[in-house]
């Protein structure tokens, strides 16, 4: 895989996706449409990742998919045949990424050009937020969740924001609010919130 530093974001793959990840996430994703096999097959060969965006609206499965423009540039980590007979990914987060332009291959795939965003600052948790970090040690206790294998930081107020934002039910619109702070501790205070709002 090349350095992260020196791969283009010009007409990278956009994936529109129900769910969000973000940096040092994983994502599992399974492969059926022609057009995101011959995404993955242009991925491995070239060496280079794509950028998961979620949707605004409309369906992953669709082809009018509308999407924001902020996401994360991802790399395939793990493929595989699956037991259903599509083909399984494991994609994980690099970096933020803004979508300056996009459009719609023939084959109905989006591409678009984008640009990296500045790294977020590296933030102690507070301890005042010492209880998001235990609310995402359950969540890593999911099975489904732990087949991840995700390794994080608790003492790290991005790592514990960025993983809540991906594991949490919420909807995407408050998903993407969350992705697009680029101040960790604004995020853990926003969801800080929103887990009281759940109570």
């Amino acid at each position: 895989m090349a350095s992260a530093e020196n791969e283009s974001l010009d007409h990278v793959p956009l994936f529109p996706l129900n769910a969000a990840v973000l940096p040092g996430g994983r994502i599992p994703l399974q492969l059926f449409e022609p057009r995101y096999l011959d995404m993955l097959a242009g991925c491995l060969r070239e060496q280079r990742g794509f950028v998961v965006v979620l949707l605004r609206e409309g369906s992953d499965v669709g082809s009018q998919a509308v999407f924001y423009d902020i996401g994360t540039y991802v790399r395939i980590v793990d493929f595989q045949q699956l037991d259903n007979g599509l083909l399984g990914i494991t994609a994980e987060g690099l970096w933020k990424v803004a979508v300056n332009r996009s459009w719609r291959a023939p084959d109905g795939l989006n591409l678009g050009d984008a640009e990296r965003l500045p790294e977020e600052p590296e933030d102690v948790l507070p301890s005042g937020h010492s209880e998001l970090a235990a609310v995402l040690r359950a969540l890593l206790r999911h099975p489904v969740i732990n087949k991840l294998d995700l390794s994080v930081d608790f003492s790290s107020a991005r790592e514990v924001g960025w993983r809540l934002t991906e594991l949490l039910p919420l909807d995407s619109q408050e998903k993407q609010r969350l992705l697009e702070i680029q101040d960790p501790l604004q995020r853990l205070d926003r969801l800080s919130s929103l887990l009281d709002a759940m109570d």
